[in-house]
């Protein structure tokens, strides 16, 4: 599979002349104009808009030590024109002008953010307010899917104020799509903004106490005596490129401000042309994934990539081909330019090597693409890769001489020569690695073979030995068995040691330390105990375990353990080996006793009860629960309910049911004494028979409430006269009350 390595775009061309001095001027462009002079290729900007002074932001150009080749834009927290002149011997020139302080509250919340967190990591107290600020913003659309431009940063508080609260600060803040961050962005990116001023290949903030001379040093430039730019010290150009996503819309914010004063200024200027989003990238494909080919069967692709919204149209690439490797003698190249066509967003150029079997070491390839800015200055896009030697396939193994025996032997091996494309296979595990862990617990000679195979020049075989020498041992291992007093004992001894051997027992015997560097340990109590010898080469362990002689058994049963509040519990004692019982009763209740004679307790509550059997030093424990519960009558119908009971103990009790019946009723339909039934209490049901003078059954049913109409079984009105009522009444206990009567049927 072929592996893809991205190269940075380099832009800037490094000067340093002082032949002349800087010019910068203010107030004549407005915010859009200097924005405009920023931008290159490939961005379109919109909403430019300015926070500060215009004395604060400045066109500069003329020649100057910071390093570009023309002007740009710079922002300060002071006056721009006093970057002009020569810079002081010490820290007192630069001053801020009247007018500026605090201007930068829109924004305040995040560079202070960043400059009291940028404190704290550097450890140099507490940065709490930020002054003279300014902000230039603004929306920009790039073309491509990376967008790129250069600055230096420079401050007058170099180099006295490094490492101090005096730390001034700046952030370029992006945000748009596939972009989120931490910081504040206007309405339409809901995302955040991220801060991209960052020392390179870090996540530190540029400041003077993160590139100074003794931190980031590459980057820091003295200026002390500088004839053209009056601040002490900048950076060198540092190039900045991110990723976006071409034809949408982000946001851009570059910022700047004093920390904790508003005295010495800090500036930042950006090159001219140098916001661009350039029209192709460049990346190179390897089939061993390394900058770096052998002259052999690898060859390498140069990749010229552009963005999907580009790819609309034809575009010609010309590129130049450098370096120390020459075209057509140590490789070959096809010739500039290269076209992608329309709806084409990558094409590629073949760099195959020429196998010439001299020895010249590693020679460069420079591919570069060049492009004039809209400032006229020519950009570059370059990337780099080199061609080596082709040498013969070998490994690289180490043997290994080892005098312990070890379940975690490391074993490396590591391919040379060829192509550098290599596939391992240890002959005798799945590792396909340059290394293999093996284990060996005895002694004697171990071969481990391994295989490489290189793409281009086949196979190669070679074997790791590992050759295992211990001859430090445990010969023997005794133990004495220990009584209720420490009594036992152990003891070792070795055979095959190096040197004098060094001997330690540890366990966990009540002895203190518990631990002896010896070869005998006396006056043990039970337990396991470890064993562990040092020679000059070597450490062996093992373990023998000090039995303990007659030991006391706890034990004991409980009748019964579990019931009514309140329980009366027998314990009976049947402990072994002891002379001594602690009982604790859990119920307030404990005490010592020498025998093993049974006890009584009563209890209202459960309860965990501990017995402990012991003899001298020994000692064992038994528990039991005792489960109490609050018995009663559980029924709610019954008069006795006891809602707090848990478990009903047959108590309850139930009230009788009472019966009355009327001797008279009058069912003629009027509403009022239509029926005969019984008034009745506590009734669960009733049963009622109605007889006629000659005993015929007239009515008869049963439920909760019956009552008769004054008819017949068939439904007709019975006769007026006197008839026979008896009953039987059910209550909540099944208890029955009978009775009987006469009564009258009335019907006027």
């Amino acid at each position: 599979m072929m592996k893809s390595i991205l190269f940075a775009i380099a832009a800037i061309t490094l000067g340093f002349s002082s032949s002349a001095q800087m010019t910068i001027s203010t107030g004549a462009l407005t915010p859009a104009q200097y924005v405009n002079n920023l931008v290159g290729p490939g961005i379109t900007v919109s909403n430019v808009t300015y926070t500060g002074t215009t004395q604060q932001i400045g066109s500069f150009g003329g020649t100057s030590n910071i390093g570009f080749p023309s002007g740009g834009v710079v922002l300060s927290s002071g006056a721009t024109t006093e970057l002009v002149g020569n810079a002081a011997s010490t820290t007192a020139g630069q001053t801020n002008v009247s007018g500026i302080d605090n201007t930068l509250n829109t924004t305040i919340g995040d560079l202070l953010t960043i400059a009291s967190a940028n404190a704290t990591s550097l450890g140099i107290g507490s940065i709490t307010s930020t002054e003279d600020g300014a902000i230039l913003e603004f929306d920009f659309v790039p073309i491509s899917n990376i967008v790129s431009f250069n600055f230096v940063f420079s401050s007058d508080e170099y180099l006295t104020y490094v490492n101090s609260v005096f730390n001034d600060i700046f952030g370029f803040f992006v945000a748009g799509p596939g972009i989120s961050g931490p910081y504040s962005a206007p309405a339409g990116f809901p995302n955040g903004s991220t801060n991209l001023a960052l020392v390179p290949g870090t996540a530190s903030p540029i400041t003077i106490s993160t590139i100074h001379p003794n931190l980031n040093a590459q980057y820091y430039v003295d200026n002390n005596g500088g004839s053209t730019h009056a601040m002490n010290g900048f950076t060198t150009p540092i190039p900045i490129t991110f990723n976006v996503q071409c034809g949408e819309t982000y946001h851009f914010k570059f910022a700047v401000a004093d920390c904790q004063d508003n005295y010495l200024s800090t500036a930042v200027f950006l090159q001219d042309g140098s916001f661009t989003s350039p029209p192709v990238d460049i990346s190179l494909e390897t089939a061993n994934g390394t900058d770096t080919i052998p002259e052999a069967c690898v060859d390498a692709n140069v990749l010229f990539i552009r963005s999907a919204c580009q790819s609309n149209l034809p575009l010609t690439v010309n590129y130049t081909v450098s370096g120390t490797a020459i075209d057509d003698v140590d490789f070959v190249i096809a010739d500039s330019p290269i076209t992608l066509a329309a709806g084409q967003d990558t094409a590629a150029i073949n760099i195959i090597p020429i196998v010439d079997a001299l020895a010249e070491g590693t020679e460069s390839i420079t591919i570069t693409v060049t492009y004039t800015d809209a400032g006229g200055n020519v950009q570059t896009i370059s990337g780099n890769l080199y061609l080596s030697d082709i040498t013969p396939l070998t490994i690289n193994e180490t043997d290994l001489t080892i005098q312990c025996f070890d379940d975690n032997i490391l074993l490396n091996a590591v391919g040379q020569g060829g192509s550098g494309v290599y596939t391992y296979d240890w002959a005798l595990s799945a590792s396909d690695s340059t290394q293999d862990v093996v284990s060996i617990n005895q002694n004697g000679t171990f071969n481990y073979p391994i295989t490489i195979t290189d793409i281009c020049l086949g196979s190669f075989t070679d074997t790791v030995t590992v050759i295992m020498n211990q001859t430090l041992a445990i010969d023997t291992l005794i133990a004495g068995p220990a009584t209720c007093e420490p009594t036992g004992y152990v003891s070792g001894m070795v055979m095959g040691q190096t040197g004098v051997p060094s001997y330690q027992w540890t366990g966990p015997g009540p002895n203190n330390p518990n631990f002896i560097d010896a070869s005998v340990w006396q006056n043990l109590s039970s337990g396991w105990y470890y064993f562990n010898v040092f020679d000059n080469v070597c450490e062996v362990h093992d373990s023998v375990f000090v039995d303990i002689l007659n030991p006391p058994i706890a034990q004991f049963s409980a009748t019964p353990s579990a019931g009514c509040s309140p329980l009366v519990v027998n314990f009976t004692n049947s402990s072994q080996n002891a002379n001594n019982y602690n009982w604790n009763f859990g119920n307030g209740n404990s005490f010592n006793v020498p025998t093993t004679a049974a006890q009584s307790e009563t209890f209202t509550e459960s309860v965990i009860v501990r017995l402990i059997a012991s003899q001298g030093n020994c000692a064992d424990t038994a528990y039991q629960t005792i489960t109490v519960n609050i018995c009663g009558c559980t029924d709610p119908t019954a008069t006795n309910y006891n809602p707090a009971a848990a478990i009903n103990d047959g108590s309850c009790q139930y009230p009788i049911p009472l019966v009355e019946a009327p001797n008279v009723f009058t069912p003629n339909a009027d509403g009022m004494n239509d029926f005969f039934l019984l008034s009745t209490q506590n009734a669960t049901s009733i049963e009622l028979t109605i007889l006629n003078r000659w005993g015929n059954v007239m009515y008869n049913k049963e439920g909760l409430n019956p009552a008769w109409d004054g008819k017949t079984p068939i439904g007709i009105p019975a006769e007026e006269g006197v008839y026979f009522y008896k009953y039987l009444v059910k209550g909540y206990n099944d208890q029955e009350v009978e009775g009987h009567g006469f009564l009258e049927l009335v019907r006027d």
